[in-house]
């Protein structure tokens, strides 16, 4: 399958969406689903390739401020991974970066082999790490009151997302079902 590399437009969002979901399903991101595409809030660009049914295969939103950029996301449709895709979003990536003041391209994502596998094969080191904690009634029902604590009268919560610090790592494995090492990956543009 032959496919394009070109700036996301607005009539690519429903596209865009659908890789977005089903690349991520597989990953520990399987519930950052969005109805909308999220608008790019620092200055930067939106880079998708689209194959010739010109449907969207991959994704990589990409924002600059100062010396540092971020890979915001980074997708590619299951039906088309492990051909290059994601790495020619990168080089792509890497060429618009590198007219920029930026010192620093990085990306933050959670503990997937599949991902951080890629990552360091793109030539990216991981730098720093944290933990992404989900405290979710379905998985057990205490799991939100033992997250916030205090309650406000009335408000029951259902699910908490939180954000903790790795050397906490066992003791949040014991105490909640879902956590994931959030790390994060570097490299000079």
């Amino acid at each position: 399958m032959s496919y394009v590399i070109r700036e996301y437009t607005p009539a690519d969002e429903t596209s865009w969406l659908r890789c977005r979901v089903l690349s991520f399903l597989g990953t520990a991101y399987f519930d950052d689903v969005h109805k909308a595409k999220p608008d790019v809030v620092a200055p930067g660009f939106e880079l998708v390739a689209v194959g010739e049914d010109g449907l969207v295969v991959g994704i990589m939103d990409v924002t600059a401020q100062g010396e540092l950029a971020t890979i915001d996301t980074v997708a590619v449709h299951p039906d088309h991974q492990r051909k290059g895709i994601g790495r020619a979003l990168l080089s792509e990536a890497r060429t618009r970066v590198r007219a920029l003041p930026v010192v620093t391209l990085d990306a933050w994502t959670r503990d997937d082999p599949d991902t951080l596998w890629w990552y360091r094969a793109m030539g990216f080191a991981e730098s720093a790490h944290y933990l992404h904690v989900y405290a979710d009634r379905y998985a057990d029902e205490s799991e939100p009151d033992r997250a916030i604590g205090e309650r406000r009268p009335g408000l029951r919560p259902v699910a908490v997302f939180l954000h903790g610090d790795l050397r906490d790592e066992q003791a949040m494995r014991q105490q909640f079902t879902r956590v994931h090492v959030c790390r994060r990956f570097c490299m000079a543009p």
